[in-house]
């Protein structure tokens, strides 16, 4: 029997190049894409200048400026962001990144698990373990995130009722797990909202179609890990003990 033709849309078996370098934790994809580029990587003792080359890392010696290139041990670090950083290591207007947060700390190539945009604050994971990190983020995993966010209003029973059922926005359904007011005064509130997808400014969003201003938004916990006392700005790396609650 002749063998089935390969479907046009199959890609071959392994990863990207870029993509291999930045697994490998050495540095980012576009970073690779500038190495490769440059002509500096070789696979199998040839020069690669094709980021999409697709690399088996198991079988596959990659060399980058004439040192072979391995795996990293792998780590998992939390992190307080502050506001004003955006959650990127390469960001084309030159503002400031999370990975400030790092500075001090013996670390190999490390990304986010997940975003929080430049306005918000809180708990951020990060780490070169890429199997984590998409189980993490994988929505089938409906992994619960909390946040604490302020709000410029008291919101009735009726309002909270109201968020509560959720609402589309340009053609995608934004709710929450659950919305509880935690305390208010004078003019300003702050609401508990619980997450188990996380959607471009989804918060944000969700408020904003019912009206209501967001003057912080700070995420306390991820799953059963919580921020804790960890000081803004700083960062350390995960204990054994935080990693299980994760499921690591």
């Amino acid at each position: 029997m002749a063998a089935r033709p390969t479907s046009p849309t199959t890609k071959p078996p392994g990863v990207s190049l870029n993509r291999a370098l930045s697994k490998l934790g050495l540095c980012s994809r576009t970073q690779a894409e500038v190495l490769i580029a440059e002509g500096r990587v070789r696979v199998g003792g040839k020069v690669a200048r094709d980021a999409a080359l697709r690399v088996d890392l198991n079988r596959d010696r990659i060399v980058v400026d004439g040192a072979p290139v391995v795996a990293e041990r792998k780590v998992y670090v939390m992190l307080n962001k502050p506001r004003g950083l955006v959650t990127t290591r390469d960001d084309p207007q030159q503002r400031d990144t999370v990975y400030t947060c790092l500075e001090g700390l013996d670390l190999p190539f490390v990304s986010p698990v997940g975003r929080l945009d430049k306005a918000s604050e809180g708990l951020l994971l990060m780490t070169n373990d890429t199997h984590f990190a998409n189980r993490l983020m994988d929505p089938a995993s409906h992994l619960p995130k909390t946040y604490h966010v302020q709000v410029g209003t008291v919101p009735d029973e009726a309002m909270l009722q109201t968020l509560r059922a959720g609402v589309s926005v340009d053609g995608e359904t934004l709710a929450a797990n659950s919305i509880a007011l935690l305390r208010s005064g004078g003019r300003t509130a702050w609401l508990e909202i619980v997450l188990d997808e996380g959607r471009n400014r989804h918060i944000r969003r969700l408020l904003a179609a019912h009206g209501i201003e967001v003057k912080r938004l700070i995420r306390i916990a991820i799953g059963r890990l919580p921020l804790g006392g960890l000081a803004k700005g700083t960062a350390r790396h995960l204990t054994p003990e935080e990693l299980a609650l994760l499921g690591g």
